[in-house]
């Protein structure tokens, strides 16, 4: 009989990996801070004014190089990193849900898509949440209206929430500028998020705190990158940093709090401009009267990459050929993918998947994409613009994110040559006592004691 037991209960931890690996860790925090489109690369130069991410990289573990995810995109990526999939396995692909419009109607991005809607698996806060564990995000993305959240401040913050209220009873902000938020420039905006990251911290001590900075991703999209303004953009980020380095340490929280300093991809700047949905018109695969577009395709732009839809699915075999042929001999268009080649670049199947694209367009080196459906296919760049973007292919190096990890339980030293973004969610999850499991990343088990 107690063989018979013993066999039992080696079988239900084969048979549900489920099972945690140890308790919850209900005295630990893990703040998680991610400085949008912060290029691994920057750190190459000795110069680059970043002297609270220098520290924590000398005072703890790092990667060189951190993979991000198709697209390389600000949504996709974050919800790689809290889920520990790639976007054909969460179906976020981008900044919002595409929502079909009809038959001959152009689909559109919506970013105003509940989490439980958006985000089609279980993230390393929804496990948090359950485990009896408090969890927090500020400025987090594909996360609105999440049940499994207890503190936030979000992107575009509630003048009744609790966060809110407190902070203005306190005077850091006031109910105008909460109203007001969304008008405000980028920069106040990040400075605000920092404030309430803080106040969080301070007075509510979550198990989990997401926090997102975007200044940097802003600038670098309209000045470029590897100039003074991009420059002076990672400077204001690490300012950022600073400030809640200082807030683990000064609130005596520096015992039971594991920093984790991530991007979710990197920049670079383009010189042409692809305008994917003109070559349509071209072809007649696009039509406009009176103002009002009717398409039998249409293509969204993700900077260096593209995605196209068929907006009659009962059109694809017919269509998708014609499309390709349409698509490989434009200027400045690397390849053109198709859902077979979807598993190796972590796209969802358009068979499967509502969000999957039909094709996967990919732009050269000095080319992005836009959306504009009128004038000649492909453009300079105004001189001056040069705006920086990001979406290439994962395996462009440039889109490489960074990874520093500081504080309790981090081997101070260690390094890791090479990580993925979906790699940031298991870790999460492992230095809070749980288990995340049947995911595409792995606990970084190497940069902690």
């Amino acid at each position: 009989m107690t063989r018979r037991l013993l066999l039992s209960s080696l079988l239900t931890l084969v048979l549900c990996p489920c099972v945690p690996a140890q308790e919850p860790a209900k005295d630990r925090i893990v703040v998680v801070v991610s400085l949008d489109a912060f290029p691994a690369f920057a750190l190459d130069d000795p110069a680059l004014p970043t002297p609270t991410l220098r520290r924590l990289i000398r005072e703890g573990a790092s990667v060189r190089r951190m993979q991000t995810v198709n697209p390389s995109v600000t949504w996709p990526s974050h919800t790689s990193m809290v889920t520990g999939l790639t976007p054909a396995k969460h179906s976020v692909v981008f900044n919002g849900l595409l929502v079909r419009q009809g038959p001959k109607s152009p689909p559109r991005v919506e970013p105003h898509t509940d989490k439980t809607k958006l985000v089609r698996a279980t993230t390393v806060y929804d496990l948090a949440y359950r485990a009896g564990l408090t969890t927090a995000q500020v400025d987090w993305v594909a996360i609105e209206n999440a049940p499994t959240i207890t503190w936030q401040f979000a992107e575009w913050p509630d003048p009744n929430g609790a966060i809110e209220r407190e902070m203005i009873a306190e005077g850091v902000l006031t109910e105008a500028e909460v109203r007001g938020f969304s008008k405000a420039n980028i920069t106040w905006r990040d400075r605000i998020w920092t404030e309430a990251a803080v106040h969080i911290l301070q007075r509510h001590k979550p198990n989990l705190l997401l926090y997102h900075v975007l200044n940097l991703d802003s600038t670098q999209h309209r000045y470029g990158t590897g100039n003074l303004a991009a420059l002076t953009g990672m400077a204001y980020a690490d300012d950022s940093l600073r400030r809640i380095v200082d807030t683990i340490e000064q609130t005596g929280l520096k015992d039971r709090t594991t920093l984790l300093v991530v991007s979710d991809h990197g920049c670079k700047t383009a010189r042409r401009s692809i305008r994917p949905n003109a070559v349509l018109r071209e072809r007649g695969l696009l039509r406009e009267t009176a103002g009002k577009i009717e398409c039998d395709a249409w293509v969204v732009p993700e900077g260096g990459s593209a995605l196209v839809y068929v907006t009659d699915p009962a059109n694809r075999a017919r269509l998708v050929p014609e499309l390709k042929r349409a698509f490989a001999g434009v200027e400045g268009i690397d390849r053109v993918f198709e859902p077979a080649d979807y598993d190796a670049l972590g796209y969802p199947s358009p068979e499967r998947n509502d969000q999957g694209p039909d094709l996967v367009l990919a732009a050269k080196d000095g080319y992005s994409f836009s959306g504009a459906h009128t004038g000649e296919a492909v453009i300079d760049i105004p001189p001056g613009a040069s705006p920086g973007s990001h979406g290439y292919l994962n395996y462009d190096p440039d889109m490489d994110a960074i990874l520093v990890a500081w504080g309790r339980g981090v081997k101070r030293g260690a390094r890791l040559d090479r990580a993925r973004v979906f790699d940031v969610g298991p870790t999460i999850a492992r230095l809070l006592g749980l288990a995340m499991t049947g995911v595409d990343g792995r606990a970084l088990t190497e940069l902690f004691e």
